[in-house]
């Protein structure tokens, strides 16, 4: 019996296709790498379901790689070695919310939204925020992480447990409920980040929090990056609870405007947010207005109704869609570093050098509060000059980045785009990943040729 007839016999026929538009729509994510078809994709339902269909792949040596919603930007699921897709649009239930502990217990395939809708109706939410409507499972495996991490944390800091499928079809829990762990090593750790190339998650525990009494928006325009990234340091230097803080380009500011119909200043700007009660709001936004104004902030504006601030959000998330609606015709290319907050203005400055100079056309947006920031590049992906010169940018930030103690990748993950940069950024601990690699997925099948090159 062939592969394609046992995992019929595991699954039931109707969860397991070859049809060609279904396997063309597994073959690639949001990025602008090479598309590549899988085998086969399957849609289990449960964990003993994964377990099974990996214990066939171990058989028929054929490669696994996990699918959540495509959303990713660093080529991190495109099968290129073919083989098994697991999706996950079937395991898409929350399955348990435990209120009093602020905790909640999904299957891979909830979406951040759907997760949200649910824990509204019990006053709570979940704090990661990537922009994208993304699967919780894709979250973790790439370590995601937003616009809300400065105050509550990136993906790893909010996963309280994992169940996971394991390369010879073990599962395992990697923690536990309680709310810290002296005992063993932190699985979680390593899990969170890993891309499917240690194994499948099939059941996440998340921390969760109380939806904030009241939350205040805000917009900052700055005379340039500088005074906007000082602000930000001097807002958190003064232990002010913002919770969110994102630096947005001049050129940027001109795609929002045009795009979104606003007619916000085209200067560098900050847009804040802040969550509390009304009085300690209050005096948060009091003080930030005093030390925006230490740097020669031109205009700040503030808005606690929902509909504006909504607004406000809407066209911060809305600059890349921004920029992709002006360059018709043209394929995004999103860049991701991340560096100490000290070195953000000359990062950005650098980097907006690095744009001018490839001729291309590009804007610049970040978590500053986190030293995490994006370049938005507009390439012909037919064109090899314009992949050329998008690489050239690329390499150039990452390099800067490094130099000063920083990352090729603060949360998209490593996938294809960032693999040749780990040997650099970790050195000798390359290794030791490599080894545990090598340990938990001993013939290579959980989505091989990720993350780390074991060649």
């Amino acid at each position: 019996m062939e592969l394609f007839e046992e995992l019929q016999q595991v699954l039931t026929p109707e969860r397991v296709t070859k049809n060609e538009t279904v396997l063309a729509q597994h073959s690639r994510d949001e990025s602008y790498h090479t598309p590549h078809l899988p085998d086969v994709v399957v849609f289990p339902e449960n964990a003993e379901e994964v377990s099974e269909v990996i214990k066939l792949a171990n058989t028929y040596q054929t490669p696994v790689v996990p699918f959540g919603l495509g959303s990713s930007l660093e080529g991190n699921m495109i099968p290129y070695e073919q083989g098994i897709m697991i999706d996950f649009s079937l395991m898409n239930k929350v399955l348990e919310v435990k209120a009093e502990d602020f905790l909640v217990t999904v299957q891979p395939g909830v979406t951040r939204t759907q997760l949200d809708k649910e824990l509204k109706k019990h006053g709570l939410f979940f704090s990661v925020d990537p922009g994208a409507d993304a699967t919780l499972g894709g979250m973790a495996a790439t370590n995601a992480s937003g616009t809300t991490s400065v105050k509550y944390g990136i993906m790893r800091d909010n996963v309280r447990d994992l169940e996971v499928v394991l390369a010879d079809g073990t599962i395992i829990h990697t923690g536990n409920l309680a709310a810290k762990s002296s005992s063993g090593y932190h699985l979680n750790g390593i899990f969170v980040g890993s891309e499917g190339t240690l194994g499948c998650f099939t059941e996440l525990t998340l921390k969760v929090y109380g939806i904030p009494e009241h939350t205040a928006a805000g917009r900052a325009a700055f005379n340039t990056v500088h005074d906007a990234v000082d602000a930000v340091i001097g807002i958190l230097q003064a232990g002010i609870p913002v919770a969110r803080v994102e630096l947005v380009d001049e050129h940027s500011m001109k795609q929002i405007n045009l795009y979104s119909e606003t007619d916000y200043k085209e200067v560098p700007t900050l847009f804040l947010e802040f969550h509390g009660n009304e009085a300690g709001l209050q005096q948060d936004v009091d003080f930030t207005r005093e030390i925006v104004n230490d740097y020669h902030c031109q205009e700040l504006s503030f808005e606690t109704d929902t509909a504006a601030r909504n607004r406000l959000w809407e066209a911060r998330h809305n600059a890349a869609y921004a920029y992709i609606h002006g360059n018709p015709g043209k394929k995004q290319m999103v860049t991701d570093v991340c560096l100490p907050i000290s070195e953000m203005a000359g990062a950005i400055k650098d980097a907006r050098e690095a744009i001018e100079a490839s001729g291309l056309v590009g804007g610049i947006v970040g978590h500053v509060g986190d030293g995490n920031y994006h370049i938005l590049l507009m390439i012909n992906v037919n064109d090899p000059t314009d992949i050329e010169k998008a690489n050239e940018v690329n390499e150039r930030i990452v390099d800067y980045a490094l130099i000063r103690g920083g990352t090729c990748t603060g949360e998209h993950g490593v996938g294809v785009g960032k693999q040749k940069y780990q040997e650099r950024e970790h050195g000798a601990a390359l290794n030791v990943m490599r080894k545990i690699k090598t340990a938990l997925d001993p013939k290579d099948l959980l989505n091989p040729g990720k993350v780390i090159d074991l060649d």
